[in-house]
């Protein structure tokens, strides 16, 4: 099968292989050798998806208002989580 290369794919196209791998492997009709290759396959698939991630994360900014010239003011987003946990009576 020709498959793209894992610096080729979308990170989407990454996740639904990985997602076709987990379901070959826990289908458990794989070979132990097969099995093996195709979690090494996922491995390096999961790390690409890492990179993709990360670069990703380098490219949000967020908009911050606009300078003399009316061009946007951007600077580095910085997330932080904002789910807060609700306290039961």
């Amino acid at each position: 099968m020709n498959e793209p290369q894992n610096d080729q794919r979308t990170f989407e196209e990454s996740l639904l292989e990985l997602e076709r791998m987990v379901r070959e492997l826990e289908d458990g009709r794989l070979g132990l050798e097969d099995a093996l290759a195709r979690y090494e396959q996922g491995v390096g698939l999961i790390k690409a998806c890492y990179q993709q991630l990360r670069q990703a994360e380098q490219r949000i900014l967020l908009l911050t208002g606009l300078d003399d010239e009316q061009r946007p003011i951007l600077q580095p987003f910085k997330y932080e989580a904002t789910a807060v946990a609700k306290k039961r009576p």
